[in-house]
């Protein structure tokens, strides 16, 4: 089968952040990314590309090349919609990075009557082996059926009080680019993905707004009951959340998930925090607790071997590299966290009247 002929928007040089170069570009330049996928267009870059590798400045004229079949968006949210737009209305698939828009209402008119599957947007830590293997352990049974969970989550690759200049935009929510709906967002979607979403009674339980400078919470703390859908999770059970900008308590680890259970509970520690697809090649330790042996064991987990011969930000972004019967997260689930941010940020402007 022909490759799969991929136009990148946004690998750029000089860009502030660089997840196109870190996270797509090894893998696709990797000899098993090239034996599926193949670049033939650039949009908005400042890379080196061969002869061969065409480049635009329009993004209606990339849309309209007949030689693209995928258009991958790397470029800061709010240019999300400007850039992909025109190849939603060319019929293109499209791979949009996290957020799909900067707010729920720009996501939504981007869409349109899109179907779910001609796109993907990068919630790709959903499928990363340690979410994966939660799943497993949750459907396993060795818990029994889950009674509550509890997350406990730093933004901990940000200083506590200051920002680099070139992302001082994170500051302005109209942006849509911030810990909340980048960091929080690629948390709580690995959470809902292993537990399940909320239902839509949620309770608010603190905010911090001492930076008066920033349209963004410090400190979201959640409490709310999950709604049903996954397998082996109690018709009550709970989900409580805390997240907070900055480093944790000097030693502690800037993630501590546990998943409390009829037989038992699981505990997630990340030392360096909730961004998983980071942190793959550190110490993140998976334990279950055993009830009736009151024994705790270590659950080995481990990347493929195609994946260790990558940098850590590109091992998720193999497209197609999703095991048997899984799915990469399409347009609709991309929705479906706007909408439970949009009113996480509903309930904040509503506490600071």
């Amino acid at each position: 089968m022909a490759p799969i002929r991929i136009a990148l928007i946004g690998l750029s040089s000089a860009a502030k952040t660089s997840w196109a170069a870190e996270g797509h570009l090894p893998y696709l330049q990797s000899a098993r990314g090239k034996s599926s996928y193949e670049i033939v267009a650039l949009l908005n870059s400042t890379f080196r590309a061969p002869s061969s590798v065409k480049t635009y400045g329009d993004p209606a004229e990339l849309a309209a090349d007949p030689d693209i079949d995928l258009v991958v968006c790397n470029t800061r949210v709010d240019t999300h919609y400007s850039t992909t737009a025109p190849s939603f209305k060319a019929g293109k698939a499209v791979y949009i990075e996290w957020p799909l828009a900067e707010n729920l209402q720009r996501s939504t008119e981007l869409l349109g009557n899109q179907p779910s599957e001609k796109g993907i947007i990068s919630l790709q830590i959903r499928v990363s082996t340690v979410v994966l293997k939660l799943k497993e352990l949750r459907a396993s049974d060795r818990i029994g059926r889950v009674l509550s969970s509890d997350v406990s989550a730093f933004s901990s690759i940000l200083p506590r009080d200051a920002l680099p200049e070139g992302l001082s935009y994170f500051t302005d929510r109209t942006i849509g680019g911030n810990p909340i709906m980048i960091g929080y967002a690629h948390m709580i979607d690995y959470v809902h993905e292993v537990l399940g979403e909320l239902t839509p009674k949620v309770k608010i339980l603190g905010k911090d707004d001492s930076i008066l400078t920033s349209g963004v919470p410090d400190l979201l703390a959640i409490h709310g009951q999950l709604a049903k859908g996954k397998s082996n999770v109690g018709d009550k059970a709970t989900l409580t959340v805390t997240w907070r900008s900055g480093q944790p308590f000097k030693g502690s680890p800037g993630l501590v998930w546990t998943i409390n259970g009829e037989k038992g509970e699981i505990r997630i520690t990340s030392p360096s925090g909730p961004y998983l697809q980071l942190t793959l090649d550190e110490p993140i330790k998976i334990e279950l607790h055993d009830f009736e042996s009151d024994e705790v064991q270590e659950i080995e987990w481990d990347c493929k071997d195609w994946q260790k011969e990558l940098p850590t930000p590109a091992r998720l972004s193999g497209k197609g590299e999703v095991e048997k019967e899984k799915e990469w997260p399409q347009l609709g689930d991309a929705l479906t966290r706007m909408q439970e941010l949009d009113m996480r940020f509903a309930q904040y402007d509503a506490q600071k009247l």
